[in-house]
């Protein structure tokens, strides 16, 4: 095997358990607020590897997005070993014709994929993405969304990754979490644009 770890949707949530109700608490709710709005992408890491029990709560987060249905058609791959994060950049890279990491550093890359037989395949994955991405940051990781997991995914070399995984299916890249400790200052937030609400009342 390759040294990464493979997370289906349903495995953090076995049909058989009911998931714990959340606890109604002013304090969660204001923390929860304040990590949507604190949320930064972050461009710059350490090469510490977070520990891997922060790495799999984050993807549990994943595993609880909304989708389609309740289909849960992504999947999420954990990248934690160096030699396959960086075929991965590599990878990444060529599609942009570059020769330049565009996981800027990170340890850690979180691959979101999704079957392209559910309908809102897209959709589902990308609120998976939503989820890893808050997920750090409210483990006091940095995180940052990077493209182009669809295009590497189609190429031979990325189709065997998947094969080598052992995950058959009609699999469609949507994004790549990349995550780790942030090296340097935190990015200030842009200030936000006019007319983001439009209200009918």
């Amino acid at each position: 095997m390759l040294g990464l770890a493979v997370v289906m949707c349903l495995s953090c949530q076995p049909k058989t358990e009911e998931a714990a109700a959340p606890v109604e608490n002013d304090n969660n709710k204001n923390t929860t607020m304040e990590d949507l709005m604190t949320r930064r992408s972050v461009r710059s890491y350490t090469d510490e590897i977070p520990p891997v029990e922060v790495i799999e709560e984050i993807c549990k987060a994943g595993t609880y997005a909304p989708t389609g249905m309740n289909k849960q058609s992504p999947i999420i791959i954990a990248v934690t070993n160096r030699e396959i994060r960086d075929r991965l950049s590599k990878l990444n890279a060529q599609v942009m014709g570059s020769d330049k990491d565009p996981f800027y550093g990170a340890p850690v890359v979180l691959v979101v994929l999704a079957d392209r037989q559910a309908h809102t395949y897209l959709e589902d994955g990308s609120l998976v993405m939503g989820n890893l991405l808050n997920a750090a940051h409210a483990k006091g990781l940095g995180s940052c969304w990077i493209h182009r997991a669809k295009e590497v995914f189609e190429t031979e070399e990325g189709k065997k990754i998947l094969a080598d995984l052992g995950i058959e299916g009609d699999y469609v890249g949507i994004g790549n979490c990349i995550l780790g400790y942030t090296d340097g200052d935190y990015p200030e937030p842009s200030p936000r644009k006019e007319n983001w609400v439009y209200w009918i009342k």
